[in-house]
């Protein structure tokens, strides 16, 4: 079973905070944290983005619930979005996992040819291979099975951001119930403006955290660690 990933910047809630590196972000659907350059130079662009995290495995519910967790290039003020991750659901009270990637307003593809499970460890990047042509790269490994997926797209990319998120999917065109995830960690998270290669914790930075209409809080996101370079998603609830 597949859940398709979308997120465009309706569905961010609210915004606060006037120092760059400790702003929070409400969302309905994100959870994590995104690192945007301070102008819109071709020098302060994101052309490259990398992370790894162990999947997570889900406890499975009675009702359908869904999660993916992703690295992802541009979408959080603007509507492109390239992003690759892999997803973790409960559907007909089984689990399921896969690995996708997306370049919005396509929807999501799944990477068939990559069998994902709970326990594995991913490694993920995205970069931009030619900028005339706006040539992307998307690669996911999953290093416990030594399966990849490696491919090259021409997508049109804003460039303005940078994404680390564990995403509440959205099916059928609704968001759907967030699945029991546990935690997920984000390690070794790495990207590239311009010339500049540094850790998330290198930039300036906002910390997304996930919560319902009624602004109850779905998840609860860590501080960035003390080497810069990761942090956890920990589930509190599923609506």
């Amino acid at each position: 079973m597949f859940a398709t990933s979308i997120y465009l910047l309706e569905s961010l809630l609210t915004t606060f905070a006037n120092n760059p590196q400790s702003q929070a972000v409400v969302s309905s659907t994100w959870s994590g944290y995104v690192v945007t350059p301070d102008s819109r130079s071709l020098e302060s662009q994101v052309v490259g983005i990398n992370a790894s995290w162990t999947v997570p495995r889900i406890r499975v519910s009675s009702t359908d619930t869904f999660s993916a967790t992703w690295i992802g290039i541009g979408g959080f003020s603007d509507k492109t979005l390239i992003q690759v991750g892999t997803e973790q659901d409960s559907v007909n009270g089984q689990e399921y996992y896969s690995a996708w990637y997306e370049l919005v307003p396509d929807e999501a593809v799944r990477i068939t040819d990559t069998s994902v499970s709970a326990g594995d460890v991913i490694t993920a990047s995205i970069s931009l291979v030619n900028l005339d042509t706006h040539e992307w790269a998307i690669n996911i490994y999953d290093v416990t099975k030594g399966q990849g997926f490696y491919q090259t797209f021409v997508y049109n990319s804003s460039r303005l951001s940078a994404e680390w998120v564990v995403e509440r999917s959205t099916v059928n065109d609704e968001v759907a119930l967030l699945a029991n995830f546990g935690n997920v960690t984000f390690k070794d998270s790495y990207v590239k403006i311009g010339n500049n290669v540094g850790k998330i914790g290198n930039f300036s930075y906002s910390k997304i955290e996930m919560a319902n209409s009624m602004s109850k809080l779905l998840t609860s996101v860590s501080s960035i660690n003390a080497d810069a370079s990761g942090f956890t998603v920990i589930y509190l609830s599923s609506l």
